[in-house]
Parts: structure tokens; C-alpha cells; sequence
């Protein structure tokens, strides 16, 4: 499932469960070559929650979460921040992630 952060509470989409946040822009070529990796992601492990924040649009979670780069993916495993990493990846390698945690 992959939701897109509109007005929600952002503490409150990644206290349960595992969590990738991918902190984009819509102006970034590696972010856009991004998304289908993320949406084939999200579609074959569907235990992850898949939360995509514009940096444009959510400038304060940018600047709390130390994001000076995009794309930047930050993993939650039950609220808790356990991987930051900044650019294009493969699904092969977000996937490993998930098998650590």
C-alpha cells in the first residue's frame, strides 16, 4: 500500500508495523525513475506500509528529518527510525532491507 502524505500525522503512519518513507520531489529525475520501483515494491510485500512525502509540500518533515537530498528512503520497523539512504536503489536492495528487520 502506498500513501501519499497529505495532512496526516506522520508520527502516527509509522508507529506500527514496517514502514519505507520515500522523501521525493516531483522535479527530481532519480525520484521519478523511483516510483514504479517503489509501486512494484509496495505491491508484492504487502506487510509494508509505502509512505511518499513531498519535500516541496512538506518542507518542516524535510528539514526535521535532516533530508538535503532526494530521493531519500528511511525505513521505520514499529516507530523507530533503523535505515536512512539517499538515491536511486533497486527494488533488490529495499527489499534486503526488510529481511534484516
Amino acid at each position: 500500500m502506498i500513501v501519499h502524505l497529505k495532512d496526516e500525522n506522520f508520527k502516527e503512519l509509522v508507529k506500527e508495523g514496517k514502514v519505507l518513507v520515500d522523501f521525493y520531489a516531483t522535479w527530481c529525475g532519480p525520484c521519478q525513475m523511483l516510483a514504479p520501483v517503489l509501486e512494484d515494491f509496495a505491491k508484492e510485500h504487502e506487510e509494508v506500509k509505502v509512505i511518499k512525502v513531498d519535500v516541496d509540500q512538506h518542507e518542516d518533515l524535510a528539514q526535521e528529518f535532516g533530508i538535503l537530498s532526494v530521493p531519500t528512503m528511511q525505513v521505520y520497523s514499529e516507530g523507530v527510525l533503523v535505515k536512512t539512504q539517499s538515491g536511486f536503489l533497486p527494488k533488490e536492495f529495499i527489499e534486503s532491507w526488510f529481511q534484516e528487520i
